[in-house]
């Protein structure tokens, strides 16, 4: 059965026409676009990904063998007992760029367990590998799903594990049947779903190379205009890899540049919260939860599902706010004007992937959060940990309790700052926002990729906050603090003239401060209000035009009035509303 005459999906084809000279001769300079800002990786450097792969592939079977000799199997089932890698995420899917990590599985046989795996693979990987290969090691057994992230040679790596029920490993194992769940926990069989999801996607569209070149597009774009990341409430790779894919479905002949424009105008306009799905959702044998809204009161929550193919079936969208949807639907119907622009010749392909205007023209009002330590150690959780509440507590809490704001919309990034202070007076200063003790250039949380950071920021609890108070002087007698900030841009709805946003402030707030491994002489969070022209000059890009103040003369409305109160004279009201005040 061809691409033409196969159903693909849930739903005949909108279109089985061939793509036209004019459709092809716009994929081609899609794809020019896409070499000339850098999207592809030089072909050494791909080789080089296949190398590591292989050699973990290496040490993978000597940790099984070594495993099992330790438990005493005999020699037949240490000679068959295998042990495979697998991949996952943008790497298996065939769209990882310069920088991308790779998503990586280890898949053993029943006698290895999870213990295993964190007490001796690290150090025989560390015995097998050249010295310095390994950098930046970061385990969390006690995560949802039990990870090592670290650096090899240079390539970040997420490094999962699963123990299968069987005796042995093969290779070539087909990680997609269904039967190799038999036995698992809900936590093996979420290590498992990266692979298998990633498996079904690929297997669920027409033509894979037009998927991996749209939705490289795709991808480009939302890193662009900053709705990416699932962590803050934007889609993360494999949801907008499932909503490439299922326009392919709907279009299986057409070519890359027709799915990037048939993608902007069928989701602008998608009925939500009606799911994105490439297939029907499968009752397995197996007692895990699916995605089923008609039974769970949370999935029939979720505002704009995106459903994962493989059993079980999921939600990869269940983060996305009612402001994040409204923010993401903005930017889809922006998209749609620019790409049909682009298809008529009217303009080039590098407008689609413009840089966000989210502190340039996004909003008038901004909230700063401002995470500090006194460590950097403490820094990396303390900011992660942080940045995992925004969605959850601020995002979502303005949005329940604070009447007159349209939209609460969390920037994708954080901004890393170091600060050498002379005392103490000098330290809360910079806990309340002041950058006049710098010392570092301004980089993200995206430019750092921290992995302590990004594993705190996903919500795990895991991570051990270090004990040190930071009060120890540096040599010169400065005092060394560690800033991460988050913004949020605030829109008021038509006509609103007054806010009041104190509750979910201190709400969020108290839900940061009583963690279980806060500790008030080492970490603050701050919450400041200030306009567009107060932004600081290093969240702004080279070029860029960023906001000033008006000078048409107009009754001045004082913070106070919004409850953003932020002087000095109203500390009494500042522990009342939760603004500004500090958090330690």
């Amino acid at each position: 059965m061809t691409s033409s005459t196969r159903r693909w999906g849930l739903t005949d084809p909108l279109s089985n026409a061939l793509p036209t000279d004019k459709e092809l001769e716009m994929t081609e300079t899609l794809l020019k676009e896409l070499r000339a800002q850098g999207n592809f990786e030089a072909p050494e450097a791909t080789e080089k990904r296949k190398q590591v792969l292989k050699h973990f592939q290496e040490v993978t079977l000597a940790f099984v063998r070594l495993v099992g000799q330790q438990k005493g199997l005999p020699a037949s089932s240490l000679d068959d007992a295998g042990g495979m890698i697998s991949t996952f995420g943008s790497y298996r899917l065939g769209v990882f760029g310069p920088g991308s990590d790779i998503d990586t599985l280890v898949v053993a046989p029943k006698h290895v367990t999870r213990e295993d795996f964190f007490k001796h693979f690290p150090s025989l990987l560390a015995e097998k590998s050249p010295k310095d290969a390994i950098e930046e090691s970061a385990p969390v057994p006690n995560a949802a799903v039990p990870i090592i992230k670290f650096k090899y040679s240079g390539i970040s790596i997420d490094l999962i594990f699963v123990s299968l029920s069987l005796s042995s490993i093969p290779e070539n194992l087909d990680l997609k049947e269904m039967k190799i769940l038999r036995g698992l926990t809900e936590a093996d069989s979420k290590s498992l779903n990266g692979t298998r999801v990633t498996d079904e996607i690929l297997t669920l569209v027409p033509q894979v190379k037009t998927f991996r070149l749209a939705l490289r597009a795709i991808k480009m774009w939302a890193q662009a205009r900053a709705v990416y990341g699932n962590v803050i409430g934007f889609p993360g790779g494999v949801a907008w890899a499932m909503m490439v894919a299922r326009i392919c479905q709907c279009y299986p002949m057409a070519t890359a540049s027709t799915v990037v424009l048939k993608f902007f105008t069928l989701m602008a306009g998608w009925p939500w919260p009606r799911p994105v799905q490439l297939k029907e959702i499968e009752e397995g044998p197996f007692n895990f939860r699916t995605w089923n809204p008609m039974i769970y009161g949370s999935d029939k929550n979720h505002l704009m599902p995106v459903i994962t193919p493989a059993y079980p079936s999921m939600c990869a969208t269940h983060n996305i706010t009612l402001s994040t949807k409204t923010v993401i639907n903005r930017e889809l119907e922006h998209a749609m004007k620019i790409t049909n622009e682009i298809m008529d010749g009217k303009k080039p392909w590098k407008e689609l992937f413009k840089r966000h205007a989210f502190f340039t023209e996004g909003y008038k009002y901004y909230l700063s959060v401002t995470s500090a330590s006194r460590t950097k150690e403490a820094q990396s959780i303390w900011s992660g940990t942080v940045q995992s509440k925004i969605r959850r507590f601020l995002v979502s809490g303005i949005e329940i309790s604070a009447e007159g704001v349209e939209i609460a919309h969390p920037f994708n990034e954080g901004f890393d700052r170091i600060h050498n202070c002379k005392n103490e007076d000098e330290v809360q200063e910079v806990l309340s926002g002041s950058m006049k003790y710098q010392v570092s250039v301004t980089k993200t949380t995206e430019e750092v990729h921290d992995f302590k950071q990004s594993i705190a920021a996903q919500g795990a609890d895991a991570l051990e906050m270090p004990t040190e108070n930071g009060h120890k002087a540096n040599p010169d007698g400065t005092f060394t603090i560690y800033t991460t900030t988050f913004y949020v841009g605030i829109e008021l709805s038509p006509g609103e003239k007054s806010l009041d946003i104190s509750y979910p402030v201190t709400q969020f707030k108290n839900e940061c401060v009583s963690w279980d491994q806060y500790n008030a002489e080492l970490n603050s969070v701050r919450v400041v209000h200030i306009r567009n022209y107060d932004l600081p000059d290093d969240v702004f890009k080279p070029g860029e035009k960023r906001p000033v103040k008006a000078t048409k003369k107009t009754k001045k409305r004082t913070q106070q009035d919004a409850g953003l109160t932020d002087d000095s004279k109203g500390v009494k009201r500042h522990q009342t509303n939760g603004i500004a005040a500090s958090a330690g």
